[in-house]
């Protein structure tokens, strides 16, 4: 079996536009949210999100293609280019020998849902012949991101989507490294992006009751697995690796952060927005991932948790992983990241495969911020507050989606052959 390994990250997110802002503000246990600035948040019952702050994507996107392309897409064009420069690729792109063996897989949600509300609100009001913009749906599609991404590095391998929900970039990368696994390619960019902090957005998941609306305090209101958390906090950003089949990197002496080792992808069969009970289907797709890894349970030290701060979530989760580890659930360091960025939707789980990546790369693990009232129903240790230094070898990323849509990627520290 082939090995795949992450030779390169790329992060934009509410807090920095990154990598290393967002890892070093992380280990700070910095919060990313904020008042909503993207529109006229008195309209809707949650007024803060984690919105990204000073982007620049010039370096990357030309101000044409700005007016073009929804801000997912600017958002996941950046991350993409800076993991393909941090994966020692001149230029940011492959040459014309690894092009044809090289491909990305990269999601998103709800893709271009700005543009979208933007453009019907034109249409509304000057008709559509002259209030939709001919790069309207261009500028919008979810597969325009590997599109972009692919026009500029110059991949000429496979070029897919995958739409999961808040899945969506977890199964990106999963299934990318198995395309890598079965010999399609030698090089994948893998991951996700996401925008859309915006009237309907927010308005919708208002509707839904699930997002927080601690409008007093922005910062303290996403506190997952705590007695007194009451809903997630909607984010934007992007989260890309580039994987990389082991030998491949080798010969052109890339440098190495982690190797990813399993995956699991399942469906809850339940509900279109609840886990399943006790966490049934998080329980099985970690098992279904720590199966293909070829691991034992206790080779597990750290897992990033989906972690929404949600009542349901942060419960059947915790029950999952109690069910999956038995006793050494006990032994576990367990931390929710979208404390500190707030939930990035689609993009989330690329995101939180790259902070899973550095911690295990830097034996540093990342807190759950605003952890204060345990909740007897979450009782793991959940590395309240404050970073932990400690190396742990092997670590899980969890996402779970609307629809049940389930995705658990297990990475191992890389320590050579």
């Amino acid at each position: 079996m082939r090995r795949i390994v992450v030779t390169g990250i790329g992060l934009v997110t509410p807090l920095g536009n990154r990598t290393k802002l967002t890892w070093d503000a992380l280990l700070d246990g910095k919060s990313g949210i904020g008042p909503i600035t993207h529109f006229d948040s008195s309209k809707v019952l949650t007024q803060f999100a984690g919105e990204v702050r000073d982007f620049d994507p010039a370096p990357y996107i030309s101000a044409r293609e700005q007016r073009q392309f929804d801000l997912f897409l600017q958002y996941g064009v950046a991350a993409g280019m800076e993991a393909m420069l941090d994966a020692g690729f001149d230029d940011g792109k492959f040459t014309e020998e690894q092009a044809e063996r090289a491909g990305g897989y990269l999601g998103a949600g709800l893709g271009g849902l700005v543009t979208i509300e933007n453009n019907h609100t034109t249409a509304v009001e000057k008709g559509a012949r002259h209030g939709i913009t001919p790069h309207f749906i261009c500028g919008t599609i979810i597969n325009m991101l590997p599109g972009l991404l692919s026009i500029r590095t110059g991949f000429r391998g496979p070029n897919i989507s995958h739409v999961s929900a808040c899945s969506s970039s977890s199964h990106s990368i999963g299934e990318a490294a198995r395309c890598l696994m079965y010999g399609d390619a030698d090089v994948m960019l893998a991951g996700g992006a996401e925008a859309t902090i915006s009237l309907l957005g927010v308005g919708g998941f208002n509707s839904m009751r699930a997002l927080s609306t601690n409008n007093d305090n922005p910062q303290g209101a996403s506190r997952p697995f705590d007695k007194n958390r009451d809903g997630f906090v909607i984010a934007e950003g992007a989260g890309v690796l580039v994987l990389e089949e082991l030998e491949h990197a080798k010969k052109r002496k890339a440098s190495i952060y982690a190797e990813l080792i399993g995956y699991g992808a399942n469906s809850d069969s339940f509900h279109i927005v609840q886990p399943a009970p006790e966490g049934a289907g998080a329980r099985r797709c970690m098992q279904h991932a720590i199966k293909d890894a070829k691991i034992n349970l206790s080779d597990i030290g750290y897992v990033n948790a989906h972690g929404t701060s949600t009542a349901f979530n942060d419960r059947n989760e915790t029950q999952a992983i109690r069910a999956v580890f038995g006793d050494h659930a006990n032994n576990l360091a367990v931390s929710s990241t979208k404390s500190m960025t707030g939930h990035m939707l689609g993009a989330a789980g690329g995101v939180e495969a790259a902070i899973t990546t550095l911690a295990l790369h830097h034996g540093v693990l990342p807190p759950t911020i605003n952890y204060e009232t345990p909740d007897p129903d979450c009782d793991l240790d959940y590395i309240p507050n404050q970073a932990r230094e400690t190396q742990v070898d092997v670590a899980l990323s969890n996402s779970y989606g609307f629809g049940g849509a389930n995705a658990v990627l297990v990475l191992r520290r890389y320590q050579g052959d």
